[in-house]
This record gives C-alpha cells, structure tokens and sequence, in this order.
C-alpha cells in the first residue's frame, strides 16, 4: 500500500506524454482552442485568458462602457477570487443568499435585491459543481429589470440547461481551465460573449489590459509540465496533501484549502503552446463527463436509503458534469466526523469552500457583513466526493462503506 497515495478530489483531466507530443503533428495544430468554444456554445466570440478570474475581469471592464451601473450581484457561495475582481474593476458587491439544499439562489430575495435598486449592473449566475442553475427564473428577473447576466462555468464546461449548453444561456460567461477544473493548461480561462455587438467592447478592454509576460507564461509552460508529472494518485499527495498540513500548522486553514487570494490576480497572454494543449485534450470532453457521470451514479446507488443525508443534483432535465458530487448532512457534526474520518484515507473526499462569501475576514471590507443563514446551513453540512478519473470502482466503494458505517 503506497501511503502517499492521494485521489484527486476534483475531476481534472489528465495529461498524457502524447498531448506534448502531438504539438509536433501539423495536423493538431490545426485549429485552436477559441475556435473550439465559439463552435461549442455556437459564440461569436471566445478568447482564451490566463485565468478564469482575468476573464471575469475582463468582462466587468468591457461592462463599463455599455453602462453606468456599479453594482453586481452574487451568490453567497462562490470563489473568493469573484468579489475581489469586482472591486478591482472599481465596482460594488451584493451578495444574494442561494437555498439551504442546492446552489440556486434564493429567489425572493434576489427579486427583491433586482427590484428596489436601480444600480444593479449584473447577476453571476454560477454553474457550482457542474450542476445548472434554475436559468429561466433568472433571464425572467434579469430581463424585467433590464440587467446582464454573466455565467461562471468555472466547473460547468459541458452542462447543459434544457438542451442548451450552460455558458451560452447568458449575455457574457467565463470558464476556468486550472489544473483540477477539468479541461486545463495548468492555469487558464475563457471568456465568451453571446452577441458580436460586444466584440468591440472587449477587444478594448483586453488591448488595454493583457499585456507579454514572457517570464511569467514561461513559468506556466514549466508548471504544465509539472501537472503532468504530478496529477496522478501516486505523487499528487505532495502538490496537494503535503502542502495542507504545512499551512494547518501554521494556523492558516484558508490557505490550507486554497482560499486565500489577493487582488493582484495575473493579467498576461497565453502562449500558443499552452492553447495548443487544451486544444488537443478538448476532444476529450464528453469522454470525461460520461465518466465523472457514471461515477456520480455510482455514488447514488451505493448510498440509496442510507437516512440523514442527500445530494445535490441535476434537475430531471438538465445534465450535470459533476466534477465532484456534493453530499448534504442532516447534521454538522455528523459531517465534520466524515472529514475527520476521511482526512487522511488519501480517497479524495473534501469540501468546496470554507464559508459564506460574508465570512471571510479578509473580504469584508468588499463584501460587507450581510448575513447568509442558508449558505451557512450549506457549508457546515456539505462534503465532496470524488469523481476523478484516478478513481476506481473499489476507491468508490470503500467510500461508499465508510459513509454507511458513520
């Protein structure tokens, strides 16, 4: 038994020597990795970022100039990294709490938040966990009150809302293409616009902003190669486990988790290598969601019946990619002992964020101290399971048996 051994908790894609190279072929270099979201979500424009942050970002800017409003709605469970390029854009946070038992947002309130202010720039309709959010009710609000709505796919590449994919229901979406997000160039995102008409606006906002950094993409270029030495059971506990326990005793949980994030987010092209890469594994696409869909299957039969706990999942007629699939207690300290339990069982069970977005100390001057009941009910009840494609049949039912004994 290799003690090292750590699954992945999120359903990254693998990279393989070939994807390198295959750079060689000509015949792979023939297209690119815009060409395939713009044909994917049938956009008129795509462009790939050094981050899915930078492309949140870059949409805000392109924003100002189509309007005056400043503020932006969010969900009270999201990435720390949204609220902090929002304030870097110069604009203002309104958080909306989501439901007790799914990522929705909590529809009254956000009506209400829509309805009373007349500043109200744009909703971040976030796809969490690969699951699609209740779309309609949202373009219902969005267009009574005349406001844009930019979709976060961080994790969500591939979803699909009533037959339609989740990234070309909004006015502008972005997606993450980070190591562990599925789709990766080791640290990436794309941006997409739903009308041509905002094709000037961005193009502006990005000639002003994405600047060369040779020194700083080659890194990328080295951490990419790095991933692929790296992401697989057998040596991802030191990239990932290791560095845990180094920031836990230092007192650091928001580090330990990857929650900790400043401002000063990179702003840099993407090499053509990198593109190249994503362009080459984009082909793997539905491959990896039919597997991370099995598993979440798996899952879901092998826990039927067992009381005190539910899932989050897809509606009847949505698909859902499921990156991990999250498991809601009836109890916090029912599932704090699970965490416990599988801490170090090196099986990939974890946790999506720490807290409400109104819960981090170092964010509230940004987001102010608006309490989020339902998001906390969620937080302190919520684990994630694995649907890695590390992930084996008997890793998911060892899973699976520990679940039913707690």
């Amino acid at each position: 038994m290799n003690v090292f051994k750590e699954i992945p908790p999120t359903a990254g894609f693998p990279l393989y020597a070939k994807d390198f190279l295959s750079l060689l072929l000509k015949e792979k270099r023939q297209g690119s990795l815009e060409d395939d979201f713009k044909n994917y979500l049938n956009a008129p424009f795509a462009r790939v970022t050094c981050s899915g942050t930078a492309a949140f970002y870059i949409i805000l800017e392109s924003l100002k100039s189509l309007s005056h409003k400043k503020t932006i709605i969010i969900p009270s469970f999201i990435c720390p990294l949204v609220p902090l390029a929002i304030n870097r854009a110069g604009l203002k946070v309104e958080v909306c709490d989501i439901n007790k038992d799914n990522f929705n947002f909590d529809t009254p309130q956000l009506q209400e938040l829509c309805s009373q202010s007349a500043d109200i720039l744009a909703i971040v309709a976030v796809h969490l966990g690969g699951i699609p959010l209740d779309f309609e009710t949202l373009r219902q609000i969005a267009e009574k009150n005349k406001i844009f709505i930019i979709e976060d796919c961080a994790q969500s590449l591939g979803a699909m809302y009533k037959g339609n994919r989740v990234g070309a229901l909004g006015d502008f979406s972005f997606f993450s293409l980070c190591r562990g997000k599925g789709l990766t160039i080791y640290e990436g995102g794309a941006l997409v616009a739903k009308k041509a008409e905002y094709t000037e606006n961005i193009n502006s906002a990005i000639g002003r902003l994405v600047k060369d950094d040779y020194i700083g993409e080659g890194v990328k270029i080295l951490e990419l190669f790095g991933y692929w030495l790296f992401y697989r059971p057998q040596l991802f506990w030191f990239v990932f486990r290791l560095p845990q326990i180094f920031w836990n005793l230092q007192g650091q949980p928001l580090r330990a988790l990857t929650e900790y994030f400043t401002i000063d987010f990179p702003l840099h092209k993407v090499s053509r290598i990198r593109k190249l890469i994503g362009h080459v594994s984009f082909s793997r696409l539905e491959k990896e969601i039919n597997k991370q869909r099995q598993k979440t299957a798996g899952y879901i039969e092998g826990l039927k019946g067992v009381k005190g706990i539910k899932f989050i999942t897809e509606s009847p007629q949505d698909r859902a990619t499921y990156p991990y699939l999250t498991l809601l207690f009836d109890e916090p300290l029912k599932r704090q002992k699970t965490l416990n339990v599988f801490r170090n069982s090196g099986l990939g069970v974890f946790q999506i964020y720490a807290c409400a977005i109104t819960d981090y100390d170092y964010l509230k001057d940004i987001v102010g101290n608006k309490i989020c009941p339902n998001n906390r009910y969620l937080a302190e009840r919520h684990i994630t399971l694995s649907t890695s494609t590390f992930l084996k049949d008997r890793d998911l039912d060892s899973i699976i048996t520990i679940i039913r004994k707690l």
